[in-house]
C-alpha cells in the first residue's frame, strides 16, 4: 500500500450557529454541528423513513473562520471537505472521553456555501459592506455565496 487517505465529505445543514473562539496563539477557530439526512422507503410498510446523523465540525485558519463567522448560520446548507480526527479529553470526574470531529484546516479542506442570497437576507448587506475580502486572500478552496448568480442571462 502506497499510503492512506483521511478525507470526509459532507453536505448538510447546520444545527446551530457557529461558535467562534480565540486560541492562546491569537488565532480563531469555529465549531458547529452539521446534520446529514438519509431518506428511503420501507419495503414492508411502504412508508418514507428518515435517518439524521449529526457531525461535529471544527474550522481552523483565520480566513476560513471569518467566512464562517460572517456567512454561516443555523440552518445554512453547506458542503465541507475535511479530515476525521479523534481527540482524547478528561471529564470533570477524570474519566477519559473521546470526541470524533471533522477538521477543516490547511489546503486539504474545503467549505462551500450552498444557500442562495434569498435564503440569507443579511448576506447581501455583509457582502456589499466587506469588499476588502477577496478570494485570493482566502485559504478556502471554494466559496459559492450564490449558485444562481450565473443564471441571470439564461432565458428560462
Amino acid at each position: 500500500m502506497a499510503g492512506s487517505v483521511n478525507k470526509v465529505i459532507l453536505l448538510g445543514n447546520l444545527g446551530r450557529d457557529p461558535e467562534i473562539r480565540s486560541m492562546q496563539t491569537g488565532s480563531k477557530m469555529a465549531t458547529f454541528s452539521m446534520a446529514t439526512s438519509k431518506r428511503w422507503r420501507d419495503k414492508n410498510t411502504q412508508e418514507q423513513r428518515d435517518k439524521t446523523s449529526w457531525h461535529n465540525i471544527v474550522v481552523f485558519g483565520d480566513g476560513l473562520v471569518d467566512i464562517v463567522e460572517k456567512y454561516v448560520k443555523k440552518g445554512s446548507k453547506i458542503y465541507v471537505e475535511g479530515e476525521l480526527q479523534t481527540r482524547k479529553w478528561q471529564d470533570q470526574d477524570g474519566n477519559d472521553r473521546y470526541t470524533t470531529e471533522v477538521v477543516l484546516q490547511g489546503f486539504n479542506s474545503n467549505l462551500t456555501l450552498l444557500d442562495s442570497r434569498s435564503a440569507n437576507n443579511n448576506q447581501d448587506q455583509i457582502k456589499d459592506n466587506d469588499q476588502e475580502t477577496s478570494s485570493s486572500e482566502n485559504p478556502i478552496s471554494s466559496i459559492n455565496t450564490d449558485s444562481s448568480e450565473s443564471d441571470d442571462d439564461i432565458p428560462f
